[in-house]
Protein backbone atom coordinates (compact mmCIF):
# COMPACT_ATOMS: atom_id res chain seq x y z
CA UNK A 1 0.00 0.00 0.00
CA UNK A 2 1.25 3.59 -0.76
CA UNK A 3 2.35 5.39 2.75
CA UNK A 4 -0.50 7.71 4.05
CA UNK A 5 0.99 10.60 3.92
CA UNK A 6 0.07 13.88 5.08
CA UNK A 7 -0.31 14.39 1.32
CA UNK A 8 -3.22 12.13 0.77
CA UNK A 9 -4.85 13.88 4.45
CA UNK A 10 -4.46 17.25 2.59
CA UNK A 11 -5.89 15.84 -1.02
CA UNK A 12 -8.74 14.69 1.22
CA UNK A 13 -9.87 17.64 2.67
CA UNK A 14 -9.25 19.75 0.06
CA UNK A 15 -10.74 18.02 -3.09
CA UNK A 16 -12.93 15.18 -0.99
CA UNK A 17 -11.75 12.25 -2.28
CA UNK A 18 -8.58 10.41 -3.11
CA UNK A 19 -7.27 7.71 -4.90
CA UNK A 20 -4.99 4.64 -2.85
CA UNK A 21 -2.89 2.69 -5.30
CA UNK A 22 -2.31 -0.76 -4.06
CA UNK A 23 -4.75 -0.39 -1.06
CA UNK A 24 -4.92 -4.04 -0.47
CA UNK A 25 -3.66 -7.25 -0.97
CA UNK A 26 -4.24 -10.09 -3.29
CA UNK A 27 -5.37 -12.49 -0.16
CA UNK A 28 -8.03 -9.53 0.53
CA UNK A 29 -9.35 -8.35 -2.73
CA UNK A 30 -9.68 -12.38 -3.27
CA UNK A 31 -11.48 -12.08 0.05
CA UNK A 32 -13.93 -9.49 -0.82
CA UNK A 33 -14.23 -10.90 -4.76
CA UNK A 34 -15.70 -14.43 -2.55
CA UNK A 35 -18.25 -12.64 -0.31
CA UNK A 36 -19.62 -10.52 -3.64
CA UNK A 37 -20.11 -13.96 -5.29
CA UNK A 38 -21.81 -15.16 -1.91
CA UNK A 39 -24.33 -11.71 -2.37
CA UNK A 40 -25.09 -12.40 -5.51
CA UNK A 41 -26.10 -15.89 -5.17
CA UNK A 42 -27.77 -14.85 -1.76
CA UNK A 43 -29.02 -11.28 -1.88
CA UNK A 44 -30.99 -10.00 1.35
CA UNK A 45 -34.07 -8.20 1.41
CA UNK A 46 -32.21 -4.83 0.68
CA UNK A 47 -31.26 -6.19 -2.86
CA UNK A 48 -32.24 -4.07 -5.72
CA UNK A 49 -31.80 -3.84 -9.83
CA UNK A 50 -30.90 -0.49 -10.50
CA UNK A 51 -31.17 -0.64 -14.34
CA UNK A 52 -34.06 -0.85 -16.79
CA UNK A 53 -35.90 -3.88 -17.78
CA UNK A 54 -34.55 -2.77 -21.39
CA UNK A 55 -30.73 -2.67 -19.93
CA UNK A 56 -28.64 -5.05 -22.19
CA UNK A 57 -26.75 -5.64 -18.46
CA UNK A 58 -27.49 -5.30 -15.00
CA UNK A 59 -27.01 -2.97 -12.38
CA UNK A 60 -27.27 -4.88 -8.86
CA UNK A 61 -27.25 -3.31 -5.70
CA UNK A 62 -27.03 -4.97 -1.98
CA UNK A 63 -26.83 -3.17 1.19
CA UNK A 64 -26.03 -4.51 5.05
CA UNK A 65 -24.65 -7.97 4.51
CA UNK A 66 -21.70 -7.73 6.66
CA UNK A 67 -23.28 -9.67 9.79
CA UNK A 68 -24.36 -12.58 7.28
CA UNK A 69 -21.57 -13.04 4.87
CA UNK A 70 -18.30 -13.85 6.16
CA UNK A 71 -16.01 -12.58 3.38
CA UNK A 72 -17.42 -9.30 3.88
CA UNK A 73 -17.11 -8.98 7.59
CA UNK A 74 -13.67 -10.83 7.63
CA UNK A 75 -12.39 -7.88 5.33
CA UNK A 76 -13.95 -5.25 7.21
CA UNK A 77 -12.70 -5.66 10.55
CA UNK A 78 -9.17 -7.31 9.46
CA UNK A 79 -8.42 -4.71 6.22
CA UNK A 80 -6.44 -1.65 6.45
CA UNK A 81 -9.53 -0.14 4.89
CA UNK A 82 -11.01 1.42 8.56
CA UNK A 83 -7.54 2.75 9.73
CA UNK A 84 -6.89 4.78 6.30
CA UNK A 85 -10.79 6.36 6.70
CA UNK A 86 -10.03 7.11 10.22
CA UNK A 87 -6.50 8.59 9.17
CA UNK A 88 -7.73 10.55 6.54
CA UNK A 89 -10.80 11.67 8.53
CA UNK A 90 -9.02 12.74 11.77
CA UNK A 91 -10.87 10.64 13.73
CA UNK A 92 -9.62 9.18 17.01
CA UNK A 93 -12.45 6.43 16.49
CA UNK A 94 -13.70 4.44 13.26
CA UNK A 95 -17.31 2.83 13.20
CA UNK A 96 -18.86 0.48 10.61
CA UNK A 97 -21.90 2.36 9.41
CA UNK A 98 -22.76 -0.26 6.27
CA UNK A 99 -21.37 -2.44 3.23
CA UNK A 100 -22.39 -2.31 -0.34
CA UNK A 101 -21.82 -4.07 -3.12
CA UNK A 102 -22.59 -2.75 -6.43
CA UNK A 103 -22.29 -5.18 -9.55
CA UNK A 104 -22.57 -3.56 -13.23
CA UNK A 105 -22.56 -6.89 -15.86
CA UNK A 106 -20.99 -6.26 -19.12
CA UNK A 107 -22.73 -4.03 -21.11
CA UNK A 108 -24.87 -1.80 -18.34
CA UNK A 109 -25.91 1.28 -19.75
CA UNK A 110 -27.06 2.65 -16.53
CA UNK A 111 -25.19 5.32 -15.30
CA UNK A 112 -25.00 6.01 -11.79
CA UNK A 113 -26.46 9.70 -11.45
CA UNK A 114 -24.51 12.54 -9.90
CA UNK A 115 -25.11 12.85 -6.11
CA UNK A 116 -24.11 12.84 -2.33
CA UNK A 117 -24.44 10.32 -0.28
CA UNK A 118 -24.80 11.62 3.37
CA UNK A 119 -28.21 12.94 2.63
CA UNK A 120 -29.55 9.53 2.06
CA UNK A 121 -28.59 8.50 5.56
CA UNK A 122 -29.59 9.01 9.00
CA UNK A 123 -26.29 10.56 10.40
CA UNK A 124 -25.41 14.08 11.10
CA UNK A 125 -21.60 14.91 11.33
CA UNK A 126 -18.52 15.87 9.01
CA UNK A 127 -15.95 13.17 9.56
CA UNK A 128 -17.64 10.64 7.33
CA UNK A 129 -15.78 8.34 4.79
CA UNK A 130 -16.59 5.88 1.86
CA UNK A 131 -14.23 3.49 0.24
CA UNK A 132 -15.20 2.26 -2.65
CA UNK A 133 -12.90 -0.60 -4.29
CA UNK A 134 -13.01 -2.96 -7.37
CA UNK A 135 -12.51 -6.55 -7.96
CA UNK A 136 -12.60 -5.99 -11.55
CA UNK A 137 -9.95 -3.93 -13.72
CA UNK A 138 -12.10 -0.51 -14.72
CA UNK A 139 -10.95 1.56 -17.39
CA UNK A 140 -11.79 5.61 -16.43
CA UNK A 141 -14.94 5.33 -18.61
CA UNK A 142 -16.63 3.30 -16.19
CA UNK A 143 -14.64 4.52 -12.99
CA UNK A 144 -16.41 6.77 -10.15
CA UNK A 145 -15.50 10.25 -10.68
CA UNK A 146 -15.75 13.46 -8.17
CA UNK A 147 -16.54 16.87 -8.13
CA UNK A 148 -13.51 18.13 -6.10
CA UNK A 149 -14.52 20.08 -3.46
CA UNK A 150 -18.24 19.40 -3.12
CA UNK A 151 -17.90 17.56 0.24
CA UNK A 152 -17.83 21.30 1.52
CA UNK A 153 -21.47 21.75 0.98
CA UNK A 154 -24.14 22.53 0.61
CA UNK A 155 -26.22 19.55 1.25
CA UNK A 156 -28.03 18.90 -2.51
CA UNK A 157 -31.29 17.24 -2.75
CA UNK A 158 -31.88 13.24 -3.11
CA UNK A 159 -33.78 11.78 -5.64
CA UNK A 160 -34.29 8.31 -6.78
CA UNK A 161 -31.39 7.48 -9.36
CA UNK A 162 -34.23 6.00 -12.24
CA UNK A 163 -37.42 8.38 -11.71
CA UNK A 164 -35.78 11.71 -10.18
CA UNK A 165 -38.07 11.21 -7.62
CA UNK A 166 -37.30 13.47 -4.08
CA UNK A 167 -38.43 10.43 -1.63
CA UNK A 168 -36.15 11.50 1.53
CA UNK A 169 -36.11 15.50 2.06
CA UNK A 170 -39.11 17.58 0.68
CA UNK A 171 -38.72 19.03 -2.82
CA UNK A 172 -37.51 22.61 -2.00
CA UNK A 173 -36.35 22.12 1.40
CA UNK A 174 -32.58 21.27 -0.25
CA UNK A 175 -30.57 23.10 -2.86
CA UNK A 176 -31.01 21.01 -6.06
CA UNK A 177 -28.34 19.36 -7.78
CA UNK A 178 -26.42 21.07 -10.81
CA UNK A 179 -26.63 19.92 -14.70
CA UNK A 180 -22.77 18.71 -14.32
CA UNK A 181 -23.07 16.95 -17.22
CA UNK A 182 -23.91 19.47 -19.18
CA UNK A 183 -21.16 21.86 -18.04
CA UNK A 184 -18.10 19.17 -17.31
CA UNK A 185 -15.96 21.51 -18.04
CA UNK A 186 -16.84 24.21 -15.18
CA UNK A 187 -16.12 21.75 -12.71
CA UNK A 188 -12.65 19.98 -11.10
CA UNK A 189 -13.42 16.50 -12.05
CA UNK A 190 -11.76 13.77 -11.05
CA UNK A 191 -11.34 10.09 -11.39
CA UNK A 192 -9.31 7.23 -11.45
CA UNK A 193 -8.89 3.75 -13.76
CA UNK A 194 -8.43 1.26 -10.92
CA UNK A 195 -6.84 -2.10 -10.87
CA UNK A 196 -8.03 -4.93 -8.17
CA UNK A 197 -6.36 -3.70 -4.82
CA UNK A 198 -6.56 0.04 -5.61
CA UNK A 199 -9.41 1.85 -3.91
CA UNK A 200 -10.79 5.36 -3.85
CA UNK A 201 -11.73 6.84 -0.27
CA UNK A 202 -14.18 10.02 -0.40
CA UNK A 203 -16.56 12.29 1.86
CA UNK A 204 -20.21 11.18 2.25
CA UNK A 205 -20.98 14.77 0.76
CA UNK A 206 -18.40 14.68 -2.32
CA UNK A 207 -20.65 14.58 -5.64
CA UNK A 208 -19.76 11.74 -7.38
CA UNK A 209 -20.89 9.51 -10.36
CA UNK A 210 -20.05 6.63 -12.82
CA UNK A 211 -21.11 5.80 -16.42
CA UNK A 212 -22.17 2.00 -17.96
CA UNK A 213 -19.64 -0.16 -18.84
CA UNK A 214 -18.67 -2.59 -21.22
CA UNK A 215 -16.98 -5.32 -18.90
CA UNK A 216 -17.82 -6.73 -15.53
CA UNK A 217 -17.55 -4.20 -12.90
CA UNK A 218 -17.85 -5.74 -9.20
CA UNK A 219 -17.52 -2.96 -6.83
CA UNK A 220 -17.67 -3.21 -2.81
CA UNK A 221 -17.99 -0.22 -0.97
CA UNK A 222 -17.74 0.15 3.06
CA UNK A 223 -19.00 3.54 4.45
CA UNK A 224 -17.22 4.55 7.96
CA UNK A 225 -18.24 7.19 10.64
CA UNK A 226 -15.83 9.22 12.35
CA UNK A 227 -15.91 10.76 15.88
CA UNK A 228 -18.47 13.46 15.50
CA UNK A 229 -21.04 11.11 13.38
CA UNK A 230 -24.55 11.44 15.32
CA UNK A 231 -27.88 9.65 14.60
CA UNK A 232 -30.19 11.69 12.79
CA UNK A 233 -33.59 9.80 12.70
CA UNK A 234 -35.68 10.64 9.36
CA UNK A 235 -39.83 10.76 9.09
CA UNK A 236 -38.87 8.92 5.95
CA UNK A 237 -37.40 5.30 5.12
CA UNK A 238 -33.65 6.26 4.42
CA UNK A 239 -31.20 4.21 2.17
CA UNK A 240 -30.36 2.04 3.57
CA UNK A 241 -32.99 1.83 6.70
CA UNK A 242 -32.69 0.42 10.04
CA UNK A 243 -35.50 -0.65 11.06
CA UNK A 244 -36.42 0.18 14.52
CA UNK A 245 -33.10 2.00 15.39
CA UNK A 246 -34.86 5.25 16.94
CA UNK A 247 -36.10 2.76 19.91
CA UNK A 248 -33.06 1.85 20.94
CA UNK A 249 -30.92 5.63 19.70
CA UNK A 250 -31.85 8.08 20.52
CA UNK A 251 -31.48 11.74 17.96
CA UNK A 252 -28.43 13.33 18.37
CA UNK A 253 -26.37 10.70 20.40
CA UNK A 254 -23.13 8.57 18.85
CA UNK A 255 -23.98 5.72 16.76
CA UNK A 256 -23.09 3.35 19.98
CA UNK A 257 -25.07 0.08 18.46
CA UNK A 258 -24.13 -3.21 17.82
CA UNK A 259 -25.09 -2.50 14.21
CA UNK A 260 -21.97 0.15 13.94
CA UNK A 261 -19.13 -1.69 15.66
CA UNK A 262 -16.19 -0.02 15.99
CA UNK A 263 -13.63 -1.09 13.98
CA UNK A 264 -10.09 1.15 14.28
CA UNK A 265 -8.73 3.39 17.37
CA UNK A 266 -6.19 5.29 16.96
CA UNK A 267 -3.43 4.50 19.61
CA UNK A 268 -2.50 6.72 22.08
CA UNK A 269 0.73 7.22 23.72
CA UNK A 270 1.73 5.49 26.93
CA UNK A 271 1.83 7.91 30.33
CA UNK A 272 5.68 8.07 31.30
CA UNK A 273 6.63 5.47 33.86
Amino acid sequence: MEALTSTFVDAFRRDGAVCVRGAFSPAEVALVEGGIERNLADPSERALVASRPDDPGRFFEDFCNWSRIPEYEGFVRSSPAAEIAGRLMASRQVRLFHDHVLVKEPGTRQPTPWHQDQPYYNVDGSQACSMWMPVDPVDRASTLEFVAGSHRGPWLMPRTFMDNEAKWFPEGSLVELPDIESDRGGYDILGWALEPGDAVFFHMLALHAAGGVTRRRRAFSVRFLGDDARHAPRTWRTSPDFPGLIDELPAGVPMDHPLFPVLWERATASAPA
